[in-house]
């Protein structure tokens, strides 16, 4: 059995990861349900749409309740922090609004988004995007990397983190709690 390079980082909790880039992606499958589909019946399309909107964002409330109830927290310094609003435009234009205007009235066409989408899940989970979520950002919640200070330790300064906060910025220097929801997306604990 080979072992894994001594500088090699694997990102634990793998299935918070696919659940979390799931319900990333749940408004796709709301406009899917309101839009239907030609080839498979209502009952069973919108069910399975709605079955991909509740059962991940569900997961995220969970972890999330997890995460509070033990006390699962860890404390993070900014060193820098890059704000990523950005990204939150670049995934609305580059996933849902493609994959809601695709017809999906033949199967092979069917077949192509859903091939697609599985690309796109596995890049947003392989890349931990994993912190992409739309509701977080109709809560208030910004999302920022947050790189620790460098301070001689060889162990700081080489992890980044997503964090997922109501704050509108960070400076170098802050110091805050943040509960843990994946090995690099924590939510800001408020107080």
């Amino acid at each position: 059995m080979p072992c894994a390079a001594p500088n090699a980082h694997s990102e634990g909790l793998k299935a918070a990861r696919l659940l979390m880039v799931l319900s990333s992606i749940s408004p796709l499958f709301i406009l899917w349900a309101i839009r239907g589909n030609s080839l498979v019946p209502d009952r069973w399309f919108i069910g399975f749409c709605i079955l991909m909107v509740i059962v991940p964002n569900a997961f995220l409330w969970l972890r999330i309740r997890t995460a509070r109830k033990q006390n699962d927290k860890r404390e993070i310094a900014v060193g820098a922090a890059d704000d990523h609003r950005d990204h939150i435009l670049v995934y609305l234009f580059a996933m849902l609004l493609p994959f809601y205007s695709e017809d999906l009235g033949t199967w092979r066409d069917l077949g192509a988004t859903l091939a697609a989408l599985a690309f796109i899940v596995f890049l947003f989970w392989h890349l931990n995007l994993h912190y992409m979520n739309l509701i977080f950002a109709a809560l208030g919640f910004r999302v920022f990397t947050v790189y620790p200070p460098v301070d001689g330790n060889p162990l700081n300064g080489k992890t980044r983190q997503a964090l997922i906060t109501r704050r509108v910025s960070l400076v170098p220097g802050d110091r805050f709690i943040a509960y843990r929801l994946s090995d690099t997306v924590y939510l800001e604990a408020e107080e």
